[in-house]
This record gives structure tokens, C-alpha cells and sequence, in this order.
């Protein structure tokens, strides 16, 4: 009997389940991904997708990891220090892992290469990306994303998406600012060695780069990131930046 393909959240890209294999449309930078993925497996990084080859149409074939994405809204425990702690460690394990690499393959991903060129990014670490077994991260997913840049800019991103530091009127977030200070002061030590001073501005200049990315890609016929723009994301990430930069002095002192 034939295996039957089961369609996946996928953000803006087409993914299918074909029994243990998924099936992701290419798309630009889907070389270097395919690259990266590859030099990842051959390093023995245990949080990423096995890049198997490309199917006889063209499209990415990966080696599917069984457990639990973080789909909002967040289920009680995907809330837990447990996860924001185990998600720290695998973006701590991901950016030693290519600290060689930042400079190898600047150009020709998704995301514009950002000096200073320290690691490989992830671009969108976030509970979504991020596959999960109880509260263990198992596996980080979607690199379309990725791209070389610093340490900050994938930390402060992350922080963003699990303490998480959203207003209180973003449907995605969830606790007080002083619980989502703790949990990010909590990220940050179990991350380390990055600038607790610029964390919350970094955070800014990614929201407010997504915020471009998705309107220019818009505005070029892009029907995916129309529909996030018809939902009001960018206002959502727009307001975000708002409460950001009007409790940062808080936030940064809770930090440090």
C-alpha cells in the first residue's frame, strides 16, 4: 500500500509528510540550507533534520522527527523553565556548531547575511520551529531562515518568542513583565557569553526587520506573507516593539 502524504504547518512554505520523510517546496537559499544541514549531520549536531535529497520534482526531502511542535497557543508545558532552558542550550549547541562556518557561504540565503558574520542563525527560533518530547527539545526545524549574523541577533529573537517578551494585548504571550523578565534573564544564563546591555534593542532591530521582510515580500506578489499582513502581524510586531522599548530600561536592568 501506498503511503499516504500528510500536509504539515509549514509558515510560508508547502511541507508534506510522506511516511518518515518530509517534503518542503524550494525556495531561494535552499542550497545553502541544504549545505548547512548537511555539514550539521556530518558534525554530529543532534538537533536538526537530516537532509536526505531532493525528490524527483524538486523539492527538499528530510528525515521526519516524531514528537511535539510549539504551536500556539502554548500548552502548559511548553510554558515550562524546563523548555526555555532546554530550547537555550540547543541555540547555545547551534551557534558553536557553525562559528566556522559564519564566513564560508555569505551570500545567496533567504535572509540577508548581517556583520558581524559570527555564527550561522537561525532567523526564526522560536517554540513553532522547534520540536519537542515532553519538555526536552529534540529537534530544531524550518532553516529556510537561516543566515550568518551574531549571536545577539538569534538570542534576542528567541527570547522574544519564549519568555515570551510580547505586549500584553499579543494572543501569543503570556505572563507578567517581571515573569518574562525571570525567564529571560533564565535564557540568558543558560545561554551565556552574549551582551545583556543590547539584548532588548536587538530584539527591536529583528522585529522591525521582519516587519520590512514581510511587507516588501508583499508587496512583491508573496500570497503567504499577504495573508500575515491581512491577519495584522506586523502591527502586532510593531506594538511589541512599543512595550519592548518602553519597559527596556526594566528589562535590561532585570537582565544584568
Amino acid at each position: 500500500m501506498s503511503e499516504v502524504p500528510e500536509d504539515l504547518r509549514g509558515g510560508s512554505t508547502e511541507v508534506t509528510k510522506v511516511g518518515g520523510r518530509v517534503l518542503r517546496r524550494r525556495r531561494q537559499g535552499s542550497a545553502n540550507v541544504e549545505w548547512l544541514l548537511t555539514v550539521l549531520e556530518c558534525r554530529g549536531f543532534r538537533y536538526s533534520p537530516r537532509f536526505l535529497g531532493l525528490s524527483d520534482d524538486d523539492r527538499q526531502v528530510l528525515g521526519f522527527i516524531e514528537g511535539q511542535t510549539g504551536s500556539y497557543p502554548l500548552s502548559e508545558e511548553l510554558r515550562s523553565d524546563e523548555v526555555l532552558v532546554s530550547a537555550a542550550r540547543a541555540l547555545h549547541s547551534l551557534h558553536e556548531a557553525t562559528s566556522d562556518l559564519a564566513t564560508k557561504v555569505v551570500d545567496g540565503w533567504m535572509l540577508t547575511a548581517v556583520e558581524p558574520y559570527e555564527v550561522v542563525c537561525h532567523g526564526d527560533f522560536a517554540p513553532y520551529n522547534c520540536v519537542f518530547d515532553g519538555s526536552r527539545m529534540v529537534c530544531i526545524i524550518d532553516f529556510d531562515t537561516a543566515h550568518p549574523g551574531s549571536r545577539i541577533r538569534d538570542v534576542a529573537y528567541a527570547i522574544y518568542r519564549f519568555a515570551p517578551l510580547t505586549a500584553p494585548e499579543n494572543a501569543v504571550g503570556f505572563g507578567s513583565l517581571a515573569e518574562q523578565a525571570r525567564r529571560a534573564r533564565l535564557f540568558c544564563d543558560e545561554y551565556g557569553e552574549v551582551d545583556r546591555t543590547q539584548v532588548i534593542e536587538a530584539m527591536c532591530q529583528r522585529l522591525l526587520d521582519l516587519v520590512s521582510y514581510m511587507r516588501s515580500q508583499a508587496a512583491q506578489g508573496d500570497a503567504a506573507f499577504q495573508s500575515h499582513l491581512d491577519d495584522g502581524h506586523d502591527t502586532a510586531y510593531l506594538r511589541d516593539i512599543h512595550y519592548l522599548r518602553t519597559n527596556a530600561a526594566a528589562l535590561t536592568r532585570a537582565l544584568i
